[in-house]
This record gives structure tokens, C-alpha cells and sequence, in this order.
């Protein structure tokens, strides 16, 4: 039998694990410190442990990170790091550092069957879910990396904030995702606030109302579009949840955010959806409904794409007429575009399960894999082994 790592564990998860073996929780609360506080990546130096108990973990268990294949910097100061997860699959994870906190965006998924027409992260195409050990190896390796290489007093974090905004649609990686939010807002593993904890999605109706429920953090919504004929052809599974129901999954949201807001997000996209008349839509599709706040994206292209970046001109402009109609608005500032780790140019390397590479030739396809999202809500909560059925939306980076 393998070893068991012990990533795959949120703390409740840990304390059942240790319990099935005849441990105290309080053994697991131990253990979980060691790992998410100290970085530990073996049980020989978790010195408060008895010396038969770390002999036992280190037969049965393992605290086993992602290797990493490359580790490239941007003249901003801006990480990106190539995970390999197996299989011929990698997956890109950036830290951001800014005045006022530290950005780490996490990818859920290997590749991305959403297809929208401005990510390069979905041109890749589609292979799997990531584990919930594989989502938190990747805040495990960078939080303790950044660590040392910025000189941090011992127990001082690097990360202040984590967005779930890499490669993969979060929501359709639900049961793997949840975990991983819980050991990032644990005081005994990250000590994130909820409000410092973002995930976004391209509007995956059912997961929203039950991250609600089960786990509310601070929501990104990829937008991209004023009405649903143009965000069909932007954002595909808006053909399932058209903007209708998913503003009304917003509201719903609402009442349990740790924020009062709602964050859309909008890739500027030169004359598809960057025009006034596209900004007045906006104002008439989002006036007097709900707290809200705009974050304009620069779009980076990419060859499949066909599409151009907006000039700084319309951006302003675009901008103006939402601050005019009272919504807070933000231009967002491209960060790692020298090492494509800026918004929508992280690609990794996976291995396509969907066809969808060779079927489109090279061009976006129109389609999106869309999966039977009831398979996800049955799901137990300590699930760690997300199931490559259930593929699909995605949406790019925050940074």
C-alpha cells in the first residue's frame, strides 16, 4: 500500500485520518502545524511528536509537493512556477507581490475545457481535476520558497492572499476545491481571512449557491460581456447558465460573502466588447441590483485567438462610463507579462482528453465540455481525488 499524503487533508479530514489509525486529534492538529506553519516536508524533525509516532508516520505517510520543472522571473518581481503533475500534465501557479500584499494564483484543473475565445489557458485544451494535494502543493512550495527568498522572521507569511484564478474553473473542481479552502482559512494552516481568499468562475450556477453554503469566500465572476449573445460567444457556458440566472446566483451569494460585493471580472477585447454602447449595457444590466465592483482586464493575446488588445483609450472610456453611473472600477495592472504570466497566458502543458486541440485545427472551439454538474453536489466534503469526468469552464488569472 502506499504512503498517504497528508496534503490531500483539510484539518478535519487530518483528524479523521489519524483516528481511523488510532491517534488523538490532537496528534493531528500537531502534524497539521508542522506542515502549514513550519513547512515540513518529513516527520524526523517534528520534534514535539514521541519518537514511536514519527517512526509510524514515516512508514505510513508522506508530505509529498509538486516537483518543479521551471521557475522564471519577471522583472516585476512576479514568480511563475511549472508544476509537473504526472502523466505528461503541468501546471502554472504566479506570485504577485505588491505594496500592500502578496498575490498567489492557484490553478484547480490541468488545462481547461471551457474554450473561451481570450484565454490561452483554454486553447491548450483539457486533461483532468487536480487533487486537493496538488491545489495546496502549490501554495505549500511557494509560501515557504517565498519565505526564504525574502528573508521573512520565522512564522512571518509571504502570501496574504490566494485567488483561485490559475489554469482550470474552480467550481467544476468542487470537491477537490473545497479542502483546499479550508486549510488556507484555518489558523493552523494558512490563516487567510475569507476575504482574502478569491475564487473565480465563469458562472457554474449550482457550485455558487453551494460554495455558499459550504465554504463563502470573496467571488470573481468572469464576465466579458453586457448580453447573452455576446457572452455565448465569449464565455460558451453561458449557453447553460445564461446571465439571467447567474446574476440572480450572485444576489443569492451575497447574503453569506465575507464581502459586500461582487467582483466581475471583464477582458478587453478591441471592438468585440470594449465599445460605449457595451458599457451602457453593463449599467442598465447591473444598475440598482447589488453591490458590485468592475475590474477591467488588458487583454494578452495570443495567436489562436484572433482578437486584439483594447487601446488605452477605450479602456478609459469604457471606464468612465461605469465611475459615471456610481460602480467602483478598476483597471487591472498586466503584472508578469515578460515570463506569460499575466491574465489569460497561462498554459502549463497537459495532454488534451478532449480532442478538442485537433478538432479545432488550432482555433478556438465553439463548444465547451460541459459536465453533469449533480455529480459534483453528491460529492462527500473530504473528497481528495477529483474525477476527470467532470471537465469543463474556466476562466484565466488574477494579476
Amino acid at each position: 500500500m502506499s504512503a498517504t499524503n497528508l496534503l490531500q487533508f483539510d484539518r478535519a479530514g487530518l483528524v479523521d485520518w489519524f483516528a481511523a489509525h488510532g491517534e488523538k486529534p490532537f496528534r493531528a492538529r500537531q502534524v497539521f502545524r508542522w506542515i502549514h506553519h513550519k513547512g515540513a516536508a518529513g516527520f524526523a524533525g517534528m520534534s514535539d511528536l514521541a519518537k514511536p509516532l514519527r517512526s509510524w508516520l514515516e512508514a505510513e505517510a508522506t508530505i509529498q509537493g509538486l516537483s518543479v520543472l521551471t521557475e522564471k522571473r519577471s522583472s516585476d518581481g512576479t514568480v511563475k512556477w511549472l508544476f509537473d503533475v504526472g502523466a505528461g500534465d503541468a501546471v502554472e501557479t504566479v506570485f504577485i507581490p505588491e505594496a500592500q500584499r502578496n498575490t498567489l494564483c492557484v490553478s484547480s484543473q490541468a488545462g481547461c475545457a471551457m474554450a473561451c475565445r481570450f484565454c490561452s489557458t483554454g486553447a491548450q485544451g483539457f486533461s483532468r481535476n487536480l487533487t486537493t494535494a496538488e491545489i495546496l502543493a502549490q501554495l505549500w512550495h511557494a509560501e515557504f520558497a517565498m519565505r526564504a527568498q525574502l528573508g521573512l522572521a520565522p512564522g512571518e507569511r509571504a502570501i496574504s492572499n490566494v485567488v483561485m484564478m490559475g489554469m482550470g474553473e474552480p467550481l467544476q473542481n468542487y470537491a477537490a476545491l473545497v479542502p483546499a479552502l479550508r486549510v488556507m482559512l484555518d489558523d493552523d494552516g494558512y490563516g487567510l481571512s475569507r476575504r482574502r481568499v478569491t475564487v473565480s468562475t465563469s458562472g457554474v450556477v449550482p457550485m455558487i449557491d453551494r460554495l455558499a453554503a459550504d465554504c463563502p469566500v470573496a467571488l470573481a465572476v468572469s464576465l466579458h460581456a453586457p448580453n447573452d449573445a455576446l457572452r455565448d460567444d465569449l464565455v460558451p457556458l453561458n449557453r447553460k447558465y445564461p446571465l439571467a440566472e447567474l446574476l440572480a446566483a450572485c444576489e443569492r451569494y451575497l447574503v453569506h460573502a465575507p464581502r459586500d460585493f461582487i467582483t466581475f471580472e471583464y477582458c478587453m477585447l478591441d471592438g468585440v466588447n470594449d465599445q460605449p454602447e457595451h458599457a451602457r449595457q453593463l449599467v442598465e444590466l447591473l444598475r440598482n441590483r447589488f453591490a458590485c465592483k468592475f475590474n477591467l482586464i488588458p487583454f494578452n493575446p495570443f495567436p489562436q485567438s484572433g482578437l486584439r488588445r483594447s487601446t488605452p483609450q477605450s479602456v478609459a472610456a469604457f471606464a468612465q462610463i461605469l465611475v459615471d453611473a456610481g460602480f467602483v472600477t478598476t483597471v487591472r495592472k498586466t503584472r508578469g507579462e515578460d515570463i506569460d504570466a499575466a491574465c489569460g497566458q497561462l498554459a502549463g502543458d497537459v495532454q488534451d482528453r478532449t480532442t478538442r486541440k485537433a478538432a479545432r485545427g488550432g482555433q478556438s472551439a465553439t463548444q465547451p465540455v460541459i459536465p453533469i454538474v449533480a455529480e459534483l453536489a453528491s460529492s462527500p466534503p473530504h473528497a481528495t481525488v477529483a474525477r476527470a469526468s467532470t471537465v469543463a469552464a474556466r476562466r484565466f488569472l488574477e494579476g
